[in-house]
């Protein structure tokens, strides 16, 4: 009898040492993990800020051949919005339609909440109102646009880092959109 205490012993012995090593193994693998998405966080940022800048960069060659076309065709082409293009400053009589998708629905999330009388919106807010994941690259991409359109004048930024409805004019050097 006393063998068969020892055997399942050694087994039961055996069983923890092989929990701990997995305990520690899903531990390190934790960290990986977290060290990927850290990575991949960084890098759809940078790729969005890529696409943003090479945006910024054709509208102002767009800029410069729209400047040899007749003025009002240049204007009316303006008020048309292009997924990636840039957020132009807020100026009175400038409609919310010249902002590309994204950022219109950005606005009404945060418009929405303020019409019902509720407070600024943090950036995971606003994402959770447009029905994205709150995965860290959701939510900086969420803040980046909406800070952004704060830059731009088209919301208020608070200084929790919460974003409020409102508008107010900026100062626009050259006159033009930037990215």
């Amino acid at each position: 009898m006393a063998s068969v205490l020892g055997i399942l012993e050694e087994r039961e012995t055996a069983a923890r040492v092989r929990v701990e090593g997995l305990r520690e193994e899903v531990a390190r693998l934790a960290g990986v993990l977290e060290a990927a998405e850290i990575e991949l966080d960084r890098r759809v940022i940078a790729r969005e800020e890529l696409v943003e800048a090479l945006a910024a960069s054709a509208a102002e060659t767009a800029a410069v051949a729209e400047s040899t076309a007749e003025a009002g065709q240049a204007a009316a082409l303006s008020l048309v919005p292009v997924p990636g293009s840039t957020v132009p400053p807020w100026r009175e009589g400038l409609p919310v339609t010249v902002l590309a998708p994204d950022y219109q629905r950005i606005l009404g999330v945060v418009e929405e909440r303020a019409e019902v009388g509720q407070g600024p919106l943090k950036a995971r807010e606003i994402a959770v109102g447009l029905g994205l994941e709150t995965t860290p690259a959701k939510v900086e991409g969420v803040r980046s646009k909406a800070r952004r359109l704060a830059e731009r004048g088209w919301l208020l930024l608070e200084t929790s880092g919460a974003f409020s409805a409102g508008r107010r004019p900026v100062a626009v050097p050259d006159a033009g959109p930037s990215a």
